[in-house]
């Protein structure tokens, strides 16, 4: 039974490196969590799929935010950022990768559309990508960067809810911490992101290439829009009042869907996006993010079996029996459980209560302070979200970039980003788990 979660993530990883379809991988991953734990094939399946209920809010939430990113695309503000981008920056291949990791910061803490904005704003900048001989796979990383450090180290957006489920999490089992104490916690961890990115842009893919043709991927693919100069104008600032007020309402309600409907209401109330196009805003709104958001549904049902069987559990049970107080390798084990299980999920997020009932007693236990266990069980869910093939981190980026059929899933997106945060993240993580 605690083997139960390693052979399902590694099923699951070989037949995603094998270039299987990634929603075929993860059902062949649960199907061999279930038979593995004693259900039948038909049980595990069933089992599967009541899991998928687990992440129909997160499924919704996308399609909407996919919907109210194709209404921000509709007045042609994102052709202005990426005019700037290419008058600006053309030829800087560093300093274009570090905007790209910026804006995609931004889409976690300012302007609440998460992975949304990627395939609007990528698939222009991939003919100059070509002609300035740029490696999709550091472009990859500053996405994969920009999607996951700012809701790790900035409790507003995406990170008020992240460190919000931490908080809650270690409550419900009986250890308390502050806010200003969960973002102290993930300070350090959310460094190690820093360095990884810096490592990949100056270092791993500094060195020009030319892309593959044909690469192909098992992510999204889309319809590449046409790149028009558009100029400043007062549907651009009446969209900037829409994405306000999204951004105000979600971090309120601390509810994607109803920051997504608050977009997309001021969208047609202000008149930006005409009544009669509401159908075709939803419709490639659902074109765009539909893929994303059943891969996540898929996952969910993944995750259901693991927990239900009860695999995750004997795991962290096989890893804490025998290490006694040894705080530092109990530390690290820890987080290589945490590694595995979100591999799997896919989700920090949807994995943070997991782990939070299981690490609470156990740092307890050995004497970890409050602020130590959130940095253990922040980053135990962050590993893995970069470099899972079901994660929303990874499938964003792949979404954008493989917009031409030249980036692959797995090869350009998702082993890349998992070499370079994963690895500093344990490093740190566990640097953080002994000093506070």
């Amino acid at each position: 039974m605690e083997w139960v979660v390693i052979i399902s993530v590694l099923v699951m990883m070989i037949l995603s490196l094998l270039r299987v379809n990634v929603i075929i991988a993860i059902i062949a991953a649960g199907l061999t969590a279930g038979v593995l734990s004693g259900l039948s094939v038909v049980e595990s399946i069933e089992l599967l799929v009541s899991g998928m209920g687990d992440s129909s809010s997160t499924a919704l939430s996308y399609i909407l935010l996919g919907a109210f990113a194709v209404a921000i695309s509709y007045t042609g503000i994102t052709s202005v950022l990426v005019t700037y981008l290419i008058r600006v920056l053309t030829g800087k291949k560093t300093m274009m990768l570090l905007a790209i990791a910026g804006v995609a910061s931004l889409s976690q803490n300012v302007v609440p559309v998460h992975i949304a904005f990627i395939p609007i704003l990528i698939p222009p900048l991939l003919k100059l990508f070509d002609q300035m001989r740029m490696d999709r796979r550091a472009v990859a990383v500053a996405l994969t960067f920009g999607l996951k450090a700012p809701y790790m180290m900035i409790p507003a957006g995406f990170g008020l809810i992240f460190h919000g489920i931490i908080i809650e999490g270690m409550e419900a089992n009986g250890s308390s911490i502050t806010n200003g104490e969960t973002v102290l916690a993930m300070l350090i961890p959310g460094l190690g992101m820093v360095v990884g990115l810096l490592i990949a842009i100056f270092i791993t893919y500094r060195k020009d290439r030319d892309s593959i043709p044909g690469a192909g991927g098992s992510g999204a693919t889309i319809q590449m829009p046409e790149n028009q100069t558009v100029t400043f104008n007062k549907n651009h600032k009446l969209t900037i009042v829409a994405i306000i007020a999204a951004l105000i309402v979600q971090i309120i309600t601390d509810n994607l869907i109803l920051g997504a409907l608050t977009g997309l209401l001021f969208m047609f109330l202000l008149l930006v996006v005409p009544f009669k196009n509401g159908d075709k805003v939803m419709t490639e709104g659902i074109s765009m993010m539909g893929t994303i958001a059943f891969v996540m549904l898929v996952a969910s049902g993944f995750g259901t079996i693991l927990k239900e069987t009860g695999s995750v559990d004997a795991l962290v049970e096989l890893s804490t029996g025998f290490l006694g107080d040894n705080k530092a390798l109990i530390a690290f084990i820890l987080l290589l459980v945490g590694l595995m299980v979100t591999l799997g999920i896919g989700s920090s997020f949807g994995t943070i209560p997991i782990l939070a009932a299981l690490y609470v007693p156990i740092c307890m236990a050995a004497g970890f302070s409050p602020v130590a266990t959130a940095a253990l069980i922040g980053t135990a869910g962050a590993l893995g979200d970069a470099g899972s093939p079901a994660s929303d981190s990874t499938l964003g980026p792949t979404a954008g970039l493989n917009a031409d059929g030249k980036h692959h899933h797995i090869w350009d997106t998702v082993v890349p980003t998992f070499v370079h945060f994963n690895i500093p993240l344990i490093i740190f993580g566990w640097v953080a788990a002994m000093v506070l």
